[in-house]
């Protein structure tokens, strides 16, 4: 607001005058307090009904992986020994054997998408314990899966972030170290597991007559049962994290 006596400078007292105008004893008018901004706080939030979810549905992929190695025992005996066997039998054999390499596909992504969801709902809670302690951002969480190449390293680098942070369990507020033998025997057995498994699908694609046949489903039980050994050391490393935090949880949280 302009001067009520000159209209050129603006006005600081509280008659609505200028400096000049007002005489050299008027002081200016305190300026009104800037309004205080709070920041939305993080919040916990209980990782226990998605752990159980991906613990489910884990179950169920090894349960899937049981019904691959059925199937895929089928496939050998029926080959074994045979130069060709019977057209339909072998075709209902092989039929039987895709339908079980789909439910495991279907089993994989419905516990992908879960899993995922799961590992950034730890990790925001991770953010609240102490954000010093994080290797990446929040959103890392979801996108280190995305990315080519860079997926085999970045999630289990966000994931031991977790766990560290995690571990914090002592009553007296002192650092509890916590052995991260489950992250590593986790990772390691998802990434071999992995890699095995598209080199027997591979193998078995590539399978031209019966003995080949034979010799590409060993590679393709194999993978069975480490995707069954990957899953378990998931299990593990899924319920003891949710523990974890949620021991963690009960402590309070320091501001990093």
């Amino acid at each position: 607001m302009l001067c009520s006596t000159c209209r050129i400078r603006p006005s600081v007292t509280a008659e609505g005058r200028c400096l000049s105008c007002a005489g050299p004893v008027a002081t200016a008018a305190p300026a009104p307090a800037a309004p205080l901004f709070t920041a939305p706080q993080q919040r916990l939030r209980s990782p226990d009904g998605l752990a159980r979810a991906v613990v489910v549905l884990l179950v169920i992929a090894v349960v899937a992986d049981l019904l691959s190695v059925l199937a895929g025992l089928n496939i050998r005996s029926l080959f074994n020994g045979i130069a060709m066997p019977d057209g339909a039998e072998a075709s209902r054999a092989d039929n039987l054997y895709a339908a079980t390499g789909v439910l495991q596909v279907l089993v994989l992504l419905a516990t992908a998408a879960v899993f995922i969801i799961w590992f950034r709902r730890v990790r925001l809670n991770a953010e609240v314990f102490d954000a010093c302690a994080q290797p990446m951002k929040p959103g890392w969480a979801v996108g280190a899966w995305f990315v080519p190449v860079a997926n085999l390293v970045l999630p289990r680098r966000i994931a031991g972030g977790i766990w560290t942070t995690s571990a914090q369990t002592n009553t007296d507020g002192t650092w509890r170290s916590v052995s991260l033998a489950p992250v590593n025997l986790w990772w390691g057995a998802w990434i071999f597991s992995t890699f095995f498994s598209r080199y027997a699908s591979q193998k078995y694609s590539d399978a031209g007559n019966a003995q080949e046949v034979v010799d590409a489903v060993g590679p393709m039980l194999a993978a069975d049962v480490l995707d069954m050994v990957a899953a378990g050391l998931a299990i593990l490393f899924v319920r003891k994290l949710t523990r974890m935090q949620g021991e963690r949880a009960a402590l309070g949280h320091p501001v990093c």
